[in-house]
């Protein structure tokens, strides 16, 4: 009788330890599958931005663009700063049409726009990973405050945009300090504070 109940308890143990196994299997792949690619598409986005935003060819640049609190149109207050390894240039703007108010047009040299964008990568720029669809329109954001857009450029054209703002529950796509980053593009443009003090952002 003993000998039964052994022989018929030793297939069903047999069967539970495979079942289990085959969970245990099926679990692990799933976060082959699903948890790997997600990190490596993050780490492979990454590399792409530094890259780009590395790169001293002469078609390249980067941009800091800052917009002030949605008013009137005649208050209206923004500024663009734009890095380019042959040309630094700050402009001042009112109302929503980017009516010029003020401009530094500066030159520039491959060695000092490597240093710049070296800092740049350092200050975790290229970190983020840029929003899409809906998530990436930045209009009527933080309309009490001030938004930060950092643009990556090559031949005119953006090869990643983030931005991030001072309202709280608009954090954006920028992963980094945004005072570093603005700090580090004013202090490429000699005088650059005093002008942007004047347009009261």
């Amino acid at each position: 009788m003993a000998n039964y109940r052994n022989s018929r308890i030793f297939p069903i143990a047999l069967v539970l330890i495979i079942i289990a196994i085959a969970v245990a299997a099926l679990v692990s792949l799933t976060r082959i599958v699903f948890f790997n690619s997600n990190s490596t598409s993050t780490v492979s986005q990454t590399d792409v931005s530094r890259q780009a935003l590395l790169n001293t060819d002469a078609d390249r640049a980067v941009r800091m663009t800052v917009r002030g609190s949605i008013v009137a149109d005649e208050q209206f207050r923004s500024y663009q700063i734009t890095i380019t390894p042959s040309s630094r240039v700050l402009t001042t703007y009112t109302g929503y049409l980017d009516k010029k108010v003020d401009e530094i047009a500066l030159g520039n040299n491959i060695p000092a726009y490597e240093e710049f964008v070296y800092s740049l990568e350092r200050a975790n720029l290229a970190k983020g990973v840029e929003l899409t669809g809906d998530n990436n329109d930045t209009r009527g954001i933080c309309a009490t405050g001030q938004v930060y857009q950092f643009t990556i450029m090559k031949a005119g054209k953006s090869v990643e945009s983030l931005w991030t703002s001072t309202c709280r529950g608009s954090k954006g796509s920028l992963d980094a300090s945004v005072d570093q980053l603005s700090a580090l593009f004013q202090s490429q443009i000699p005088g650059a504070s005093d002008i942007v003090r004047k347009i009261d952002l």
